[in-house]
């Protein structure tokens, strides 16, 4: 195994090595492709696209600020109004519903003899995800999703993983930190993209010795408003410059790391082959948006939606409140010449208050305070109603029942009916799963190149062990034909995804359906026609198991059926009357009269043959395998 790592890291990477670790190669000689030029230019080109993303950045923050319920503290105006909690749980309340789908995938092949690598690929895919944290970073992904209206996955290659051998890591990614063309809607068709991370000088420097003080000139990543003091001056910034370039008639993918101008690691520079830094030639990151617009690959969340209605409940609650505090509160108009104690008539503990002339009514006087009308209270609670109708979590999602509805399935229907915003939600984020699950594909079928053991789990929940390399899904040969270079055919495959793991109301919904299928008699073999042509018509998850299960059952009982009328044959002529009784008893059929002159015939034969009157081999036989057969099938 050791020499196959060896060869694969020397002949078959020829240079190739993960991105986040790329600078740990020497820049070699090389054909010198980029050079000190190139780097200044992408800097300069990754400076542009900072400049015209700051609108996007600052958004980004000051959503972060209302997820954090300190918007206020932005405003100079208002400062002090406190900050109520609705659109953080319409956020949470969504995140639920992610978490509730998240999801797995089923790989199905295109074409017929790529279905045993499509069915270890679905049970493989589920462990190199697992392996990866994905649920850990599906979450994360989902908060920003939520707050921000975008997620980014990014999908790359580790050759640092597993001793050298290298595997799949799939993070998540701060859009403050990616860099895109201005305009474009699909982050595929950006000519570069850049991501940035900050990172220690000290570690960068004990890494890259050649690296010098100046390596961080010129270039600033917007930051969020953090509780605690952040100190980034002892920070550099650390470039991954990613850009397509076609060779050879292919699009491909090239990679490049650096710092301020100094440069780290080219692809271009190093001899690994045409195929690029990636051979699938995309970008290693994936969108995931929740409410697409237009020239932009990013889009608008639940926050952008609700801000301004959770500001003007925010207010609305803030007056309110004020004034029911300031109702309270019982003050007075005293007479400048009044002659009375203040300080004894405001200490609620005297019992006498001293005065040292008469008083008049004018003298002290209760100051009125106006409370606010119901009108007031009811813009509140309006305001708060189109918070919940415009995201989508109404009462009956959340599992507050209307007034009256106290059945459970009346509940139950109410929610599913509610949930068509997460739904939708969902749909973005499975069209985003299955953009990661064909990027790790793809990565398999260019690193696999070593067999690995997975621990996947059977059909039956039973745990077994595979091993696999990517000698199935790598390309045929070339073939040429009249001098032209032809590809040889690379088996595809599609991504089907379902949830993971039902929720509740799913279960009691299937369970329910179960049992009315049982109390109809469509479980009963002897009802198989009847069962068959009722399924046909209906859709359901699981109705193809369904029916290859009803299917088999009938096959068995018509089995039986033969077996067991073939035994009561055998047993009439051989005149076994026990076989035949219990054989009446089994299949619900009347006790067969014996058949005359089968007994004597039995006594002839017996003595031809030198019998001793007990039952006859042949029937013996026979009742044996009857036995048999009864006590399998019941």
């Amino acid at each position: 195994m050791v020499d196959k790592i060896d060869e694969m890291n020397n002949d078959t990477f020829k240079g190739k090595i993960n991105d986040t670790e790329a600078a740990e190669k020497p820049v070699t000689g090389g054909k010198k492709i980029i050079g000190e030029v190139e780097i200044r230019k992408a800097g300069e080109t990754l400076r542009k696209y900072k400049s015209q993303k700051t609108q996007l950045e600052q958004k980004i923050v000051d959503n972060e600020q209302f997820w954090k319920l300190r918007h206020w503290e932005q405003s100079a105006s208002t400062p002090d109004v406190p900050a109520t909690g609705w659109l953080w749980n319409v956020i949470v309340s969504k995140h639920a519903d992610l978490e509730d789908g998240y999801p797995e995938p089923n790989i199905l092949p295109r074409e017929e003899g790529d279905k045993a690598e499509a069915k270890k690929l679905s049970s493989i895919i589920p462990v190199v995800m697992d392996q990866n944290s994905f649920k850990d970073t599906y979450s994360d992904c989902g908060w920003y999703k939520l707050k921000q209206g975008s997620a980014v996955y990014g999908v790359f290659w580790d050759g640092s993983k597993l001793n050298g051998l290298g595997d799949i890591t799939i993070n998540k990614i701060d859009i403050l930190n990616l860099f895109w063309e201005p305009g474009i809607s699909d982050i595929q068709k950006s000519k570069n993209v850049f991501h940035v991370e900050l990172i220690d000088r000290d570690s960068v420097k004990a890494r890259y010795p050649q690296l010098t003080d100046n390596c961080n000139e010129g270039f600033d990543i917007t930051k969020y408003i953090y509780d605690d003091s952040i100190d980034t001056t002892d920070k550099v910034a650390v470039i991954d410059w990613y850009y397509k370039k076609v060779i050879d008639g292919r699009t491909t993918v090239q990679f490049v790391k650096f710092c301020g101008n100094e440069l780290l690691y080219a692809s271009e520079n190093e001899d690994i082959g045409k195929d690029g830094w990636y051979a699938h030639g995309q970008y290693p990151f994936v969108f995931d948006t929740l409410f697409k617009i237009e020239g932009s690959p990013c889009g608008y969340g639940y926050t952008d939606i609700c801000k301004d209605t959770q500001l003007n409940i925010d207010r609305l609650n803030y007056a309110i409140v004020d004034n029911a505090v300031k109702g309270s509160k019982r003050r007075y108009f005293v007479r400048q010449d009044g002659g009375i104690n203040e300080e004894e008539y405001a200490d609620w503990s005297n019992d006498f208050v001293h005065t040292s002339i008469s008083l008049g009514e004018d003298s002290i006087r209760e100051i009125q305070n106006i409370p606010l009308s119901e009108l007031y209270v009811g813009i509140l609670n309006n305001q708060i109603d189109s918070l919940k109708q415009t995201s989508g979590s109404t009462d009956a999602s959340n599992g507050v029942a209307q007034s009256g509805v106290t059945a459970a399935s009346a509940i139950a229907a109410l929610q599913e009916a509610s949930g068509k915003t997460s739904r939708d939600m969902l749909s973005t984020t499975y069209k985003a799963y299955k953009k990661i699950v064909l990027l790790v594909i793809e990565l398999i079928r260019q690193f696999y190149t070593v067999e690995r053991e997975f621990r996947i789990t059977g059909k039956n929940g039973e745990e077994e062990f595979i091993r696999y390399s990517n000698e199935n899904i790598m390309p045929g040969e070339t073939v040429t034909e009249y001098g032209v270079e032809f590809g040889g055919r690379s088996p595809q495959f599609d991504i089907d995804v379902h949830v993971q793991k039902a929720t509740t109301y799913t279960k009691m919904a299937q369970n329910e359906f179960a049992l009315q299928l049982y109390n109809a008699g469509a479980l009963a073999p002897q009802n198989a026609d009847m069962a068959l042509t009722l399924l046909d018509m209906m859709d359901f998850t699981g109705k193809d198991e369904l029916i290859s299960k009803i299917s088999r059952n009938q096959q068995l009982m018509t089995m039986l059926q033969q077996t067991q009328q073939i035994a009561m044959s055998m047993a009439q002529r051989y005149g076994d009357m026990q076989a035949m009784q219990m054989l009446s008893v089994q299949m619900g059929m009347p006790m067969p009269q014996a058949v005359s002159g089968v007994s004597s015939d039995i006594k002839e034969y017996d003595e031809r043959t030198g019998g001793d009157g007990n039952e006859h081999s042949v029937v013996e036989k026979a009742r044996q395998q009857t036995q048999d057969s009864t006590q399998v099938r019941t």
